[in-house]
């Protein structure tokens, strides 16, 4: 039976043909659809963590405990859950453990563009580069099988473009399922509790075990030689090879589907046969510096960059630079107009709208966080200073604090999201408190994890397969970390939010927090409202109602007077969450009449 997947599809149903029992994960772009996919298997149990080492961690505890499980997340949710990678790559495992690791090249929705097989290399596990769906689906099955036989973790490291790329997909007509017994857990306090005397007697075992994986990898199926023209080798792999295969048509290829350990007589066979040795590879020189440590001269980043995604049109470019003769596609048909850049922005209705527009007409300076509110750096906001990983905003304001740069000259706010406080926001509240910080927080609460569609944490009182649950009190857990200040505000209201802040500034000495609730407007718990318009006769084009950056404000005509852009609001775009009526100094923004 064929089927049309994207690579998470794919890696989803792969891991239900494979018989896992229990998935953890944080959502995370573009790691995310996995788990939701999971979540709709009855026969396994899918959960979101409030973050990825909690995740890893509880895979680890469902692997101890004799069942097949998977820890999904993105590239940067692997810096997170990296200490407990490397305690799971002593004690191995029991039943069979995978981690998907989801890059980025492009930094299409990240702060950085990391290149995860380094953690491979870095822990002395295994890892898996599939190339398309198809080898997502079968990969995993495979990643769980070495996991076993090798007594180890898996890392199945995956790109943006194989996670949300479509392929048909060939799936066994009996779809699976098949449910497997709990391995039963063998009592071993030397393999499985790392106090360092053990650590220092698995170390060894962990080496020689890298050994028989490299064997292994000399014969293994995922890597391929397909010989063409013996002027150029290619070696590549992941989604680099779709685009090198193309570009490189004719030649010959050695395709690395396991990237860590390296078949080091396999490359050796390659590059003797062949004049050239080329390696194209996103993002790192990773096979480029393990082929040259081998001795084997090969040439890459010196023709194909070392930043951003890849493309045709990239790898065209380095070809051609080799000498490779390649034909040049149409990258803009003669007469076709240039897409204008669409950069980010809140989308009409957030409730985060009025929280920026506040602190940009206070002139704060703002630590940010990781989530929509992430947009605050953009215009017409333009008010985020910093921004680093999931938790940073509030570990930078207890630094700007305690140095003394947060002085009534120039005031520092921190603010962060939900459920992105439950992921690392609480060990850096519980700093500020514990130190005798004097930093003012915001925590905007959207009822949702936004930025990644929409998905349930702790705060929302849902699980991942929709089981109703305690949902935790935002405002309790911080009273309980010991803040005495504690302010909720409509985050709708414009004004209260202003008021609320300066009241929050005005205490210095002791740590303030502000919750600023406020729907998603993508849930169905999102107030309903009504659609606003903009009297032509009262605007004079002030562009006040501008700066709240709404999507559906847009510029009209000139005022005769001001000679400025009066605004016009977009009756298919307007939520009616009113913020650009509550800042307009004229009253022309109104509901609009039937």
């Amino acid at each position: 039976m064929k089927k049309l997947l994207s690579g998470n599809e794919a890696i989803a149903l792969g891991a239900r043909l494979a018989g896992v029992k229990y998935a953890s994960a944080y959502p995370g772009t573009p790691s995310t659809e996995i788990l939701e996919n999971l979540a709709t298997a009855t026969e396994m149990r899918a959960e979101w963590a409030p973050n990825e080492k909690v995740a890893l961690d509880s895979v680890a505890g469902a692997s101890y405990g004799g069942a097949r499980a998977l820890a999904s997340m993105k590239h940067v949710g692997l810096n997170v859950a990296s200490e407990s990678l490397f305690y799971l790559a002593y004690t191995g495992v029991n039943a069979g453990l995978v981690i998907i690791s989801a890059d980025d090249p492009g930094a299409w929705s990240s702060q950085n563009e990391q290149d995860n097989r380094h953690y491979a290399r870095f822990a002395k596990v295994p890892c898996l580069e599939p190339a398309d769906s198809q080898e997502c689906l079968d990969f995993i099955a495979l990643a769980f099988d070495l996991s076993e036989q090798f007594d180890t973790p898996v890392i199945v490291r995956t790109t943006t473009r194989v996670n949300h790329s479509k392929s048909v997909v060939n799936v066994p007509e009996s779809n699976g399922h098949e449910p497997r017994p709990l391995k039963p857990f063998v009592r071993n306090t030397a393999k499985y509790a790392m106090i360092p005397a053990n650590a220092r007697r698995r170390h060894p075992e962990v080496e020689q075990r890298t050994k028989q994986l490299a064997e292994w990898a000399e014969t293994a199926s995922v890597n391929r030689i397909e010989w063409g023209d013996k002027k150029f080798g290619v070696v590549t792999s992941s989604a680099a090879y779709q685009y090198a295969r193309e570009v490189f048509d004719g030649y010959s290829f050695l395709k690395l589907g396991m990237s860590y350990p390296l078949p080091e007589k396999l490359i050796r066979n390659f590059a003797a046969q062949v004049e050239k040795v080329v390696v194209v590879e996103e993002l790192d020189p990773f096979f480029e510096h393990e082929i040259r440590a081998m001795g084997i001269p090969v040439v890459g980043k010196e023709f194909f960059p070392v930043t951003n995604e890849f493309t045709l049109a990239v790898v065209r470019d380095g070809a051609r630079k080799l000498g490779v003769k390649v034909g040049d596609a149409v990258q803009n048909p003669s007469g076709a107009a240039a897409v204008p850049a669409r950069p980010p922005a809140l989308c009409p209705g957030c409730p985060h709208r009025s929280t920026f527009y506040a602190l940009r007409k206070l002139r704060l300076r703002v630590a940010g966080d990781i989530g929509c509110y992430a947009m605050g750096a953009l215009p017409p906001f333009n008010v985020i200073d910093t921004l680093g990983c999931m938790g940073a905003s509030f570990g930078v304001a207890q630094g700007v604090t305690a140095v003394g740069a947060n002085t009534d000259k120039e005031r520092w706010v921190a603010v962060i999201g939900d459920s992105t406080f439950f992921h690392a926001g609480l060990p850096a509240l519980a700093n500020i408190v514990y130190n005798k910080g004097a930093s003012t927080l915001m925590i905007l609460d959207n009822d949702t994890t936004a930025m990644t569609g929409q998905q349930d944490n702790p705060s929302t009182g849902v699980t991942l397969q929709g089981e109703k649950t305690q949902k935790i009190d935002i405002e309790a857990v911080v009273r309980g970390m010991g803040v005495q200040d504690i302010f909720v505000v409509n985050a709708f209201d414009e004004h209260e939010v202003e008021k609320t802040l300066k009241k929050a500034l005005a205490i210095k000495d002791r740590p303030t927090v502000i919750i600023s609730r406020g729907p998603c407007v993508f849930l169905d718990q999102y107030p309903q409202k009504f659609v606003y318009e903009v009297s032509s006769a009262k605007c004079n084009g002030c562009s006040i109602c501008f700066k709240v950056g709404c999507p559906a404000i847009f510029k009209g005509e000139l005022d005769t007077t001001t000679k400025q852009p009066k605004a016009v609001i977009d009756p298919l775009l307007c939520i009616g969450c009113d913020v650009c009526a509550q800042v307009c100094p004229h009253d022309a923004i109104g509901k609009i009449s039937n």
